[in-house]
C-alpha cells in the first residue's frame, strides 16, 4: 500500500511501505508490540477472551484456523475494533497438499522434476489460501540420513543438492511472483538447522553436528532457500551441539541474518521457546524468552514467555525497546508484502475452492512421478489378467494421504481397488485384504486372501505403513513391514502365482528379505488423493515409472546411518576383501581378513543405493565428453553424453550427474550429485545429454568454515543412479 501525502514543499509524496511500517510502529503501545509477536493455536468459534485480545492489538497471529469464515470474522475485529487496525497472520502446516493431497515429500522429490514439485506447492497454495490461509509452515529443508526418524517423511531426502532443488521449488510455488496475489502463501523455511539429523532417529532428540559438515551439509538447502526469496524461518526442536535452535544466535544472528542477509522473519516452532527450560538451556519461562528474544525469533508459537515477560524485560533494562521495534518490524513488513493492509479478507465467492479437476490431474501426474520400480520380473500386466488384489493398502482412502494432511479430504482418494477396477473391469479384480490395517496381526483374513489367489492369475500386494506411523513423534526402530504382513506374503507366496509387490510408506523399510518372494516392487510412499490411478496406471504400463530414490535404503536397522555421500576413510572398502562371519575360519588371525570398513554380517551394500530406480525400459550411457580436461575456478565445464533407449518401450530416465574432490583441504565425500535431468526417449532414440557445472559449485567450507574453491584433481560420474560408473577426471587451477 502506498499513500499520498504532501510534504511541506508542496510535492506528492507517495509513503513507502517500509515508511508506512515504521508510521505504525511509532503508534504502539508495548503490549500492542509484543502482541505482534504472539501467536496462539485455533480456539474455534470467537469467545470473549480471543475477542478482547484482537481488540487491544494483542494478537499477530493465528495458526490452525482454516474455516475462512472464522478467519474474516477474526480479520474484522482486527481491523476494525483494535487502536492499530492491523490483520492477523493465519498460519498451518501444508506439507504436500491441502484438501487434494499429493505425495509425501520423499515422492515428491523422487520425481526428480522441480517444476512438478513448484506446480504441486502453487495448487496447494490455491486451496489453502481460499480457506483463509495466509501463511505455510513449509517446507522442511532438513537432510535426512536416518529413515527410522518419523519426519523422514516430510523430508526430500538425504542429498543437499536435491533438497536444496525441491526446497527452492516448493519456496516458488508457495509464494508465486507476487505475494500479494491472490492463492499465494508466505513460505517457512524449516526447521533451522539440523533437526533432520537427531540422533538415534528418535524425534525431537540431540544434534551433534561438527561445524563443518554443518556448512556443507544441512545448512546449503536453508541459504537456497534465502536465495529463492522465502520470507520465513523456523528453528527446529533440536537442539544442536548443546545450544537449542530456538535459542541459537550462531543460526539465527550470525548465520542467518549474518552472512546470509535474511531480512524476513523467524517463528519458533510449537512451544519451542518455552521447551528450552526442559533443555536446560534456562532456568525458567523468563530467561527463555530473553535467550529467544535475543537469538532474533519474531514470534512465539503456541507458548507464552514472550507474552508473559518481555515487558518486564524491558522495564528491568534487559530488553531495549528498539529492539523489540526491529523485530516487529520484520513481522509487519510480511503482512504488507502479503497485501493484507489493503486486503485481510478472502471475498465470498473465492472461499473453499478446492479439488478442480485441473488439480486433481496435477496430483495424478505427481504421484504416476513418485513411484519408484525397484525390482521387475512381470510387469506390465495384461487388462485381462485376473488379479488377486490384497494387502492392508489396497483400499485405505485416508491411509494412502499419508502424514500431515490435516486438511486432506480422503473422499477425495482414488486408491488402488478403485483405480483397478476402473481399468480392468470389477470382473477382473478379486479383492480381499487379508489385514484390517497395516500394524494387524489378526490372520482371520488370511483366509479369503489365499482363496482369491488360487482363483487369480497373479497377485498385487498392497503393503505398507498407516499414516500415524510416520511423521512428527512416530519414529521406529524396526522398519520391516509392520504387524502379520510378511506372514500373509509367504503365505501368498506358497501359492506359485507371481506376487507383484506395491509399497505405500512413509519412509524406506527394510524389505530385502520379503522382496525376494515378489516377482516385482513398487515404492508407492503415500502417493495421495490420486494415488491409486497412479499405481493402476502403471501396473498396467499405461504410465511408464521413471521415479528414482532420494534416500538409500539399508539391508537392516544396524546399516544406519547409511547414505551414499559419505567420506572414503584411510582403509575404504574393498569388494574383493569382505568376508562374511560365517565364512571366517575359526582363530582366524585378527587382521587378515577384510581390514575395511564394513559389517562382517550387514557387508556395505545399501539395499538400495540413492537415485536408483529401474523403468519398463532400459538406458545406455556413453560417449561422455568433457569441454576441458582443464578449468580455472571461475570457468564452467562442460559436460556432455549420449544417453539411448535400448528397450521396445518409450520412457524417461533420470540422468544424474555426480562429482568428488580427489584430494582437499578436508576430506571429501566418495561422491556428490551436482546435476540431474529427465529425458524421455522413444524405443531405440538416442539423444545428447548436456550438464553445466560451474566451478563455484565445487567447492566447500575448510577448516575455516569459510567457502573456498581448490585446485586439483576431480572425477565426474554420469549414471541412472549414485552407483554410476562412466566417468572421467578434469583438473581446476586457480589461473590457466
Amino acid at each position: 500500500m502506498l499513500v499520498a501525502c504532501k510534504a511541506d514543499n508542496g510535492v506528492e509524496h507517495r509513503e513507502t511501505g517500509e515508511e508506512m511500517i515504521n508510521n505504525i510502529i511509532s503508534t504502539l503501545s508495548l503490549e500492542e508490540k509484543v502482541g505482534q509477536m504472539t501467536q496462539i493455536n485455533s480456539v474455534g468459534p470467537v469467545n470473549d477472551d480471543l475477542r478482547g485480545m484482537l481488540q487491544a492489538g494483542k494478537l499477530g497471529s493465528m495458526l490452525n484456523e482454516v474455516d475462512v469464515k472464522r478467519i474474516n470474522e477474526i480479520q474484522r475485529i482486527a481491523v476494525e475494533e483494535s487502536p492499530s487496525g492491523i490483520p492477523l497472520l493465519f498460519a498451518r502446516d501444508v506439507v504436500h497438499g491441502f484438501k487434494t493431497i499429493f505425495p509425501i515429500p520423499p515422492g515428491l522429490a523422487s520425481t526428480f522434476n522441480p517444476e512438478l514439485v513448484k506446480e504441486c506447492s502453487a495448487a496447494a497454495a490455491a486451496e489453502a489460501w481460499s480457506s483463509g490461509i495466509n501463511w505455510n509452515f513449509g517446507p522442511m529443508i532438513d537432510v535426512v540420513r536416518d529413515p527410522r526418524w518419523g519426519r523422514i517423511a516430510e523430508s526430500f531426502g538425504e542429498d543437499p543438492y536435491l533438497v536444496s532443488a525441491m526446497g527452492v521449488a516448493t519456496v516458488e510455488g508457495f509464494q508465486g511472483d507476487d505475494l500479494a496475489a491472490e492463492n499465494t502463501l508466505a513460505a517457512s523455511a524449516k526447521h533451522f538447522a539440523g533437526y533432520g539429523a537427531a540422533e538415534g532417529g528418535r524425534d525431537y532428540n540431540t544434534t551433534l553436528i561438527p561445524r563443518r559438515e554443518l556448512h556443507n551439509i544441512y545448512l546449503p538447502p536453508f541459504e537456497a532457500s534465502v536465495r529463492a526469496g522465502v520470507k520465513t524461518f523456523m528453528p527446529g526442536f533440536n537442539d544442536l551441539d548443546g545450544v537449542p535452535a530456538s535459542g541459537n544466535s550462531y543460526l539465527l544472528q550470525d548465520i542467518l541474518r549474518g552472512q546470509w542477509g535474511f531480512k524476513g522473519l523467524v517463528v519458533s516452532d510449537w512451544a519451542s521457546i518455552y521447551e528450552m527450560i526442559n533443555h536446560g538451556f534456562a532456568a525458567d519461562s523468563r530467561e527463555a524468552a530473553l535467550r529467544a528474544f535475543k537469538a532474533g525469533v519474531n514470534i512465539e508459537m503456541a507458548s507464552s514467555t514472550y507474552r508473559d515477560n518481555i515487558i518486564s524485560l524491558v522495564k528491568a533494562g534487559k530488553i531495549k525497546e528498539s529492539e523489540i521495534d526491529r523485530l516487529v518490524k520484520q513481522v509487519l513488513m510480511l503482512k504488507y508484502e502479503l497485501g493484507l493492509f489493503d486486503n485481510p479478507y478472502i471475498p465470498e465467492k473465492k472461499q473453499n475452492v478446492f479439488a478442480d479437476s485441473a488439480t486433481l490431474m496435477l496430483a495424478e501426474k505427481a504421484a504416476m512421478q513418485s513411484v519408484v520400480l525397484l525390482k521387475n520380473n512381470v510387469l506390465p500386466l495384461e487388462k485381462d489378467s485376473e488379479i488377486a488384489l490384497t494387502g492392508p493398502l489396497a483400499h485405505q482412502m485416508y491411509e494412502q494421504l499419508g502424514t500431515w494432511n490435516f486438511d486432506g479430504d480422503s473422499s477425495l482418494s482414488v486408491t488402488p481397488l478403485m483405480a483397478m477396477r476402473e481399468l480392468a473391469g470389477s470382473d477382473k479384480i478379486n479383492f480381499a485384504p487379508g489385514l484390517r490395517n497395516s500394524r494387524s496381526s489378526d490372520s482371520k483374513g488370511f483366509k479369503k486372501a489365499l482363496n482369491a489367489a488360487y482363483n487369480s492369475d497373479i497377485i498385487v500386494f498392497c503393503a505398507g505403513e498407516e499414516a500415524i506411523i510416520t511423521g512428527e513423534a512416530h519414529s521406529r526402530a524396526y522398519l520391516d513391514l509392520p504387524g502379520a504382513q510378511n506372514e500373509l506374503i509367504k503365505e501368498l507366496a506358497a501359492t506359485g502365482k507371481p506376487i507383484i509387490l506395491a509399497v505405500l510408506a512413509g519412509r524406506p523399510l527394510t524389505i530385502g528379505e520379503i522382496s525376494e518372494y515378489a516377482d516385482a516392487v513398487l515404492y508407492a510412499w503415500h502417493p495421495g488423493t490420486m494415488g491409486g490411478k497412479a499405481i493402476a496406471k502403471i501396473i498396467y504400463g499405461d504410465a511408464d515409472p521413471s521415479a528414482k530414490l532420494p534416500v538409500t535404503f539399508p539391508v537392516t536397522e544396524g546399516q544406519i546411518p547409511i547414505y551414499y555421500n559419505h567420506k572414503m576413510t584411510g582403509r575404504p572398502v574393498i569388494e574383493d576383501e569382505w568376508v562374511h562371519i560365517n565364512d571366517i575360519p575359526e582363530k582366524a588371525f585378527q587382521t587378515s581378513l577384510g581390514n575395511t570398513s564394513h559389517y562382517i554380517d550387514a557387508g556395505f551394500e545399501p539395499l538400495y543405493p540413492f537415485g536408483f530406480g529401474l523403468s519398463y525400459t532400459t538406458f545406455e550411457y556413453s560417449d561422455l565428453k568433457i569441454s576441458s580436461p582443464v578449468i580455472s575456478i571461475t570457468d564452467t565445464l562442460e559436460i556432455c553424453f549420449v544417453l539411448r533407449n535400448t528397450g521396445k518401450r518409450s520412457g524417461t530416465e533420470v540422468a544424474q550427474l555426480y562429482t568428488r574432490d580427489i584430494a582437499a583441504s578436508i576430506t571429501r565425500p566418495v561422491k556428490e550429485l551436482s546435476g540431474f535431468k529427465r529425458v524421455q526417449l522413444e524405443p531405440g532414440e538416442s539423444r545428447k545429454v548436456e550438464f553445466l557445472l560451474p566451478a563455484a559449485n565445487l567447492g566447500f567450507h575448510g577448516i575455516d568454515l569459510e567457502y573456498r574453491i581448490e585446485e586439483g584433481e576431480f572425477k565426474l560420474w554420469v549414471g541412472g543412479d549414485s552407483n554410476a560408473s562412466l566417468s572421467t577426471s578434469f583438473e581446476i587451477k586457480n589461473k590457466l
